[in-house]
């Protein structure tokens, strides 16, 4: 007959057991509307990239109107996705993917016809980058916590750095540096994140809840690759002489 200290242990096992396939896969479900939502913004990048009348739309004044819509989103849909219903967060999210990849297309139209394969190079660069920060999050047990704070005060120094560059500057060499400084920033946030998401896994929590969860899981890992690709891509240009 079985001590009771070991079917203690037996009982324990099996709980750990259902909790880290509980987490897996809630992560895997993260990792899958995040690589969706990926996908659709491509499509509609690649979409608007071929058609130069879009393009020249939204290349005007149509360009800060996307921009605007894109910050208002990441500001608020996070509130959203975590009190409203499954319904709200998804549109939340897919709308989000569709305005960015509205404000990728001019950018893909330019670099399509400089050299066609700096967007799948800039893409795979992007995809091991990101694997490998967010393995980082995922398996490592430092607590990451402390650097969110400071990578979030990094983010706003580098897009402030970013506008003045625009209007002001215009310096290549500088516009260089500061998306190596962007690339590394969100390689941080990526891994911060990921530990955010798994830390926030509940096994008791109902379906609603871990759906909601894991689509804004999906929106917040979502942000740090698009943003990654983005000055990757510039990097590559730019180094290109282009």
């Amino acid at each position: 007959m079985a001590s009771p200290d070991r079917r203690y242990m037996t009982r324990n096992q099996a709980e750990v057991a259902q909790i880290d396939e509980g987490l897996r896969s809630y992560m895997l479900r993260v990792y899958n509307y995040m690589s969706l939502g990926v996908a659709f913004t491509g499509a509609i990048a690649m979409m608007v990239a071929m058609n130069p009348a879009m393009v020249q739309a939204l290349s005007g004044g149509l360009f800060w109107v996307l921009f605007i819509g894109i910050l208002g989103l990441g500001w608020f849909a996070p509130k959203v996705m975590m009190t409203k219903s499954v319904a709200a967060a998804q549109a939340c999210f897919w709308a989000y993917a569709a305005l960015w990849g509205a404000l990728l297309g001019p950018m893909f139209y330019a670099y399509l016809a400089v050299d066609p394969m700096l967007i799948p190079q800039a893409f795979f660069i992007t995809a091991g980058t990101f694997a490998g920060m967010s393995l980082l999050g995922y398996t490592t047990k430092k607590n990451l916590g402390p650097m969110g704070a400071f990578l979030a005060m990094a983010t706003i120094g580098l897009l402030i750095a970013m506008l003045v560059n625009v209007f002001f500057l215009q310096s290549s060499g500088f516009e260089l540096i500061l998306s190596i400084g962007v690339v590394l920033v969100f390689s941080g946030l990526t891994a911060y994140e990921t530990q955010m998401i798994k830390n926030m896994y509940y096994e008791a929590d109902g379906a609603e809840v871990q759906t909601r969860k894991s689509i804004f899981g999906a929106f917040m890992l979502y942000g740090a690759f698009v943003v990654m690709f983005i000055h990757i891509l510039n990097i590559l240009a730019i180094l290109r002489g282009d």
